[in-house]
């Protein structure tokens, strides 16, 4: 990958937390295959893997993530959301992951599902980007401000989630907080 060009892999089967997690690294770490293997870690005994898909097309859950993340020394913090995003310390963060409603369609027609969908958003160059795998290329968001915007409006949906991308000490220190904010 050249400089200022943004890695970015599009959507393949359930496949999106591989995605997601790969899009926030800016480099293919994470495979159908180490996926896989991190599930197994997680359940060894189970016949049923509760991690992923019984269809074996992906569909991972956050525990996959964060293992994923364990295994590069990084750490995902769950983002309470009944904090303002004006509380986060960007800077301190790698990454996002976010976890939002999405539409279920086939072919042409949109179905009145709603499926959970991974998706990372990082800075790259000074800009934050949105990697979400079901884009055609990466958006860019714009500098922090807008940053705030989009994670913001993100959030608003009922079911949205959303890890911070952290390193360890990071986490440990809690210095992705706002110094104001984390003294509460």
């Amino acid at each position: 990958m050249s400089e200022g060009e943004v890695f970015h892999e599009k959507q393949r089967l359930e496949l999106c937390a591989i995605h997601a997690l790969n899009n926030v690294l800016q480099e293919r770490v994470f495979t159908k295959e180490t996926a896989d293997d991190l599930c197994k870690r997680l359940a060894p005994q189970c016949v049923v893997n509760p991690h992923r898909s019984v269809l074996g097309t992906g569909n991972y859950d956050v525990n996959v993530i964060i293992a994923a993340l364990q295994s590069r020394d990084l750490a995902a913090v769950w983002w309470d959301k009944r904090r303002t995003v004006q509380s986060l310390c960007v800077s301190k963060v790698q990454g996002f992951i976010l976890n939002v409603p999405s539409k279920v369609s086939l072919g042409i027609v949109s179905l009145p599902l709603r499926r959970r969908h991974w998706l990372a958003v990082r800075q790259v160059d000074g800009q934050y980007y949105n990697l979400d795998s079901k884009l055609k290329s990466p958006v860019c968001i714009g500098g922090e401000a807008e940053l705030r915007t989009f994670l913001s409006e993100q959030l608003s949906q009922d079911v949205a989630e959303m890890l911070l991308v952290v390193g360890r000490d990071v986490e440990e220190d809690v210095s992705w907080l706002n110094s104001d904010d984390a003294a509460k």
